[in-house]
């Protein structure tokens, strides 16, 4: 294993150190590390609070700021955070408004969101998401996972927050672009944990995972690499399928890398995908592409699509200041 780290038990503690030192100006640490908040909190707004374990950076942590989460709890490097860690975060950004907990679909992080939903004092709410169509269920869910599209729930949701949307609005407007969200995801080779000092899972020269998830738990199945449009091919006709949108449907399009893939081949995919899309009578109005959702250094991509209606966009692009989005 060839990683940059001083020892593994130091890996999150230090990262969490140097994402607060470099982006001062937007966050800080809660104590003893439990959460990473906004620096200038607004306590009128509704709080949004996330998180998840670490590994999948930037997501959570690179999406606190104005516009989008008010804090992130990180866990170990893919476990969940634990209850208290939420419980203090939530209590370090509470304002008036009530907080929202934002939680992708997996096992842990929903029980513990859960737990911290019933300790938690004061007004709180609870947006799952499940966008992923490549299972159904698995050993880490209930329904499908919660994956690449929780970026866009938090963005669009984060700006209604920010204009004064109220907990019911802000409940009510994440449900909604939960629902006409879907995505899919591929890799081309494993990720290491650091823990662990070894590949996850064993991928030949030839192969890839088809339907991964962002952990590096299997989906839909294994199989041998293709070129990328027939990849592309594969992960839209499943998206737009799930979807069932109208012809003609306005749509934003986000191509993730997984953390180890070049941006050049995430453009790449973008094209691809775009096309394919374009064909099924989509028209891509907005556009995202980069290494947002994560699985340390693992080799692969997803495609998200979420439709929009005139209210979504203009929230999409409401202003933005966080450490991985800026605009």
């Amino acid at each position: 294993m060839k990683k940059f780290i001083n020892s593994v038990d130091g890996v999150l503690a230090e990262s969490l150190d140097g994402f607060a030192a470099a982006h001062a100006d937007l966050v800080t640490l809660g104590a003893r590390r439990k959460f990473v908040r906004r620096r200038d909190l607004n306590p009128r707004k509704v709080a949004l609070v996330s998180g998840g374990g670490s590994g999948h950076e930037p997501l959570h942590a690179g999406f606190v700021g104005y516009g989008m989460l008010d804090a992130a709890c990180p866990g170990q490097v893919f476990t969940s955070p634990t209850p208290d860690q939420i419980v203090e975060a939530a209590q370090g950004v509470a304002g008036d408004a009530g907080v929202l907990f934002i939680v992708k679909n997996y096992a842990g992080d929903r029980m513990n969101f859960e737990m911290a939903a019933e300790i938690a004092e004061g007004r709180t709410a609870t947006i799952v998401t499940d966008d992923d169509v490549a299972v159904e269920n698995s050993i880490h869910s209930i329904g499908r996972r919660g994956v690449a599209g929780t970026l866009i729930v938090e963005k669009i949701v984060g700006a209604a927050a920010e204009t004064g949307a109220d907990l019911k609005t802000c409940v009510a407007l994440g449900e909604r672009v939960n629902t006409c969200t879907r995505s899919m995801g591929v890799a081309l080779t494993s990720c290491t944990v650091p823990a662990a000092g070894t590949p996850t899972f064993s991928l030949g020269e030839d192969e890839m995972e088809m339907g991964v998830g962002i952990h590096g738990e299997p989906g839909r199945r294994r199989v041998k690499l293709e070129r990328a449009d027939a990849i592309a091919e594969e992960m839209t006709t499943a998206i737009t399928q799930d979807l069932d949108a109208r012809d003609g449907a306005e749509a934003l399009l986000l191509v993730n890398g997984f953390g180890g893939t070049p941006t050049i081949e995430l453009y790449l995919m973008y094209n691809a995908a775009r096309r394919r899309l374009e064909k099924r009578g989509l028209r891509i109005a907005r556009s995202l592409v980069g290494s947002f959702v994560t699985s340390l250094d693992m080799a692969g991509c997803s495609l998200t699509v979420s439709l929009l209606d005139a209210e979504t966009t203009a929230l999409w692009d409401h202003p933005v200041r966080t450490a991985a989005l800026k605009w």
